[in-house]
Order: C-alpha cells, then structure tokens, then sequence
C-alpha cells in the first residue's frame, strides 16, 4: 500500500474512503490472521484494529520466535502445540501430495506460521489472512496458492489498487480500481477476463459502489488494430458472455474511458464509456506506470496491491509497509470475505 508521507494527511476524499472501510468491516467483524507476528508493525497495527473494532485480530506466533513485542489483550495461536496442526498437514497433502510434496515437508510447512494461517482461512477456522511486511510477495502468494487456491472458475490470481484521486469529472474526489498492476506481466485474453471479473467482484465488496469496467487500449471503439487491441476485444467478448449484467466497455483509450464529453466522440452509446470507474489495463507495464503516474504527478493515493481472485482473501503487503497500511489493508480483506448481497 502507498500512502502519503509521514506526517501529512490525506486529504478529505481519503479520510473518508478510509474511514468508511472500517466502519463497514465492524458490521460483520470477521477474524483475520497475522502470521508475522514479530514484526513490530505489524504487532502495533493488531493492537490497533483491536481498539477499533473493525476486525478481531489473531496473531499467529510460534513459541520459540525471537522476543518481540507482543500486544496485550490480543489472542495469539502457536502453530507449534495447536491441536489442529495434524488437520492442517493433511490439507497440505490433500492439496500438494499430488505435486510431490512429502508428508515430512507437509509437516515443516503446517509449523510455518504463514502456511498455517493461509490453512486455517482454508478450513473456515478464519475470515482472512494478512501479510507481507516481511515475506516476499512470491511467499505470500505460493502460499496462498498452495492452501487456499483460485476462486470457482478462476485461473488467474491478479491484482487492483485502489486510486483515491482529486475531483476530475465532479465536484467530489473518486476511488479508481487500476487492474491489474503488481501480478501478470502480460495477460492473454482470458486472464484479462478473469482479471476483470475479480475487479468488478471486489469493488462490490471494498468499495460498496457498482463497478463500470473499461478495458483500456490506445484504441476506441475500432479506431485502431493490432495484436494487443484484438486482445482486449476478445477479453470483452468473454466477460460479456459471462456476466451479462455486469457494466463493461471497451476498446477504450483511457480518456474515453473517463471523461464525459470524449466519450461521446470516441465510444457514443457505451454504457461505462465517460463514467468508468474499474481501469483494466492490457499489460503489467501499462498499469504498473499508470498508477505510479497518477501517484505522483495526479496526486492520488494507492492504496494496494490487494490481491483477487483467491477462493478466500489472503492479502499481500509491501514490505516498506506501514502499522497504518496494515490497518486498512485488514478492513479491506474483511470486507473481501463478506458474501456479495
């Protein structure tokens, strides 16, 4: 998660967004674990939401970590004597023995706090699972990967940020999904479709608003060809097929996707044309620069990568992250695990 430098707050726009992620994660507080409970960020984030309310904390620490603080009041499970750890090497064999994972190593893995917590989100024994200050995002993800996997019909785990920017088209500032910008380089039609689909289902959830999905290019509407427009046709076909009712566009160059009045030059009569506010972009490099762009030179605020497209949430962290990026990327995978009305 990028947020704005120490000890400048964000602007109102922000505040609010932030606020209401909490404020709607308490209605229905759901568990979420915290395997790096060494990490002092992290122990100060959990004393924090358990202040708040906005979820209930679990750190998952084994006995013999290296001294740290840990919190007070805050329940801690140990991987090491919990009596579910011979369930949870079953499900590491259930899942990987197929692959050549041994029950030895099934064994090792079921002690690694982080391969626990993922397990125990996969056996309904927790909400969601939070980490990535200290574990790579290629740790964060095998494991999830490897416990938890894809949701039904789901190949492809992605990535959205969340963009909170200035006001561009009204008098009120906006929250913008970019997608995807941190997980697949260079998506082929169905990933691009898949990626989407997640993007669409998690603003439901994080947001709270209706997604309107435009599929980016430098091409609107036929304007141009190429094998990367043909691409995001053939990605458009297929969510068009299989979410009927959901509000998508494209081929859309980015300013038709936003602006009013472009829109109804560049794409006249498509539904999320000039009013977009789920971006999904044709390549990592793409979204990756767009987003930084925004950042830095549109003053917005990133606020990810949060993953999607996982069965159960599991979110990754950068390891540059904050006790306050924990925070609200805590809300935001309970609001991922909340059942879409």
């Amino acid at each position: 998660m990028s947020t704005p430098p120490s000890g400048v707050g964000p602007n109102p726009d922000a505040r609010a967004f932030l606020d209401s992620l909490h404020v709607r994660a308490a209605l229905h507080r759901r568990t979420i674990l915290f395997p790096e409970a060494t990490d002092p960020r992290t122990a100060s984030a959990v004393r924090r939401l358990d202040q708040m309310g906005s979820v209930h904390p679990v750190l998952v620490r084994r006995s013999d970590a290296p001294t740290g603080v840990v919190p007070s009041n805050v329940t801690i499970i140990d991987p090491l004597c919990d009596p579910r750890l011979p369930r949870i090497v079953e499900h590491l064999l259930a899942r990987r023995g197929s692959r050549g994972l041994t029950r030895e190593d099934a064994e090792r893995l079921a002690r690694d706090p982080l391969y626990f917590a993922d397990s125990l989100v996969a056996l309904g024994e927790a909400d969601g699972c939070v980490a990535g200050a200290v574990h790579t995002t290629a740790d964060v993800l095998r494991a999830a990967l490897w416990t938890i996997g894809a949701a039904p019909g789901v190949k492809t785990v992605s990535s959205s940020f969340y963009l909170i920017v200035p006001p561009f088209r009204g008098e009120s500032g906006e929250v913008l999904t970019y997608t995807d910008c941190a997980v697949v380089p260079d998506p082929s039609a169905r990933q691009l479709a898949d990626i989407a689909l997640a993007a669409a289902a998690d603003r439901r959830r994080i947001v709270g608003d209706v997604p309107r999905v435009a599929f980016l290019s430098f091409s609107s509407m036929g304007s141009a060809d190429g094998p990367s427009v043909s691409k995001v046709r053939e990605a458009v076909a297929i969510v068009r097929a299989e979410a009927p009712q959901l509000i998508v566009s494209g081929e859309l160059q980015v300013d038709a996707a936003l602006i009013p009045d472009i829109a109804r030059r560049k794409a006249m009569g498509e539904a999320a044309a000039g009013v977009a506010n789920v971006l999904v972009f044709p390549s990592l490099d793409a979204g990756n620069i767009a987003y930084k762009l925004t950042q830095r030179l549109g003053h917005g605020i990133a606020v990810g990568p949060i993953l999607q497209g996982l069965a159960k949430p599991c979110s990754d962290l950068s390891r540059g992250a904050t006790a306050d990026d924990i925070v609200h990327v805590a809300a935001i995978t309970a609001l991922q695990a909340a059942r879409v009305e």
